[in-house]
């Protein structure tokens, strides 16, 4: 497969349906997260980021909550944002997808003037985050029965 990717704010409704589509992919599909918990009121206010390949093939999808949405998953403070739903297809792992999406939901979190971006990271995942400047606080949680951690990055 070409490593050839470009990542964007997922706009229009096909954008945005790729990026559920590849969610569907990775936490339905392989990790049995169920469906009915996968998406959420928060999808249709966030910002929606979406890699994909140069023949339109999605490759994968990060969100950002901001204000009252994230502050509700992150203690409540409205000046961090909340990075959410990373999702690479497993085809295309190992190419920086990842770390693009990240970067992309950073900028949108700048963009809004925001001070910090919070996660809940699968805990076999910390060590990429880790890696992208984002460390653990808190201790472990379950969410969709997966371990997890939060993680903080200042901007």
């Amino acid at each position: 497969m070409s490593a050839a990717y470009e990542v964007r704010v997922a706009e229009d409704p096909v954008d945005r349906e790729a990026c559920f589509a590849v969610r569907k992919e990775v936490f339905v599909g392989e990790q049995g997260v169920p469906e009915d918990i996968e998406y959420d009121a928060y999808d249709a206010d966030a910002v929606h980021v979406l890699a994909v390949r140069e023949d339109g093939v999605p490759l994968g999808t990060g969100r950002l909550l901001y204000g009252e949405a994230a502050a509700a998953k992150n203690g409540g403070d409205a000046s961090v944002g909340s990075l959410g739903r990373l999702a690479v297809t497993r085809e295309a792992r190992g190419l920086g997808v990842g770390a693009a999406l990240v970067r992309a939901i950073e900028d949108a979190a700048r963009a809004r003037g925001l001070a910090a971006v919070d996660l809940h990271a699968q805990t076999h995942a910390l060590g990429f985050y880790e890696r992208l400047g984002y460390e653990v606080y808190g201790p472990e949680f379950p969410d969709a029965g997966i371990p997890h951690r939060a993680m903080r990055r200042p901007l």
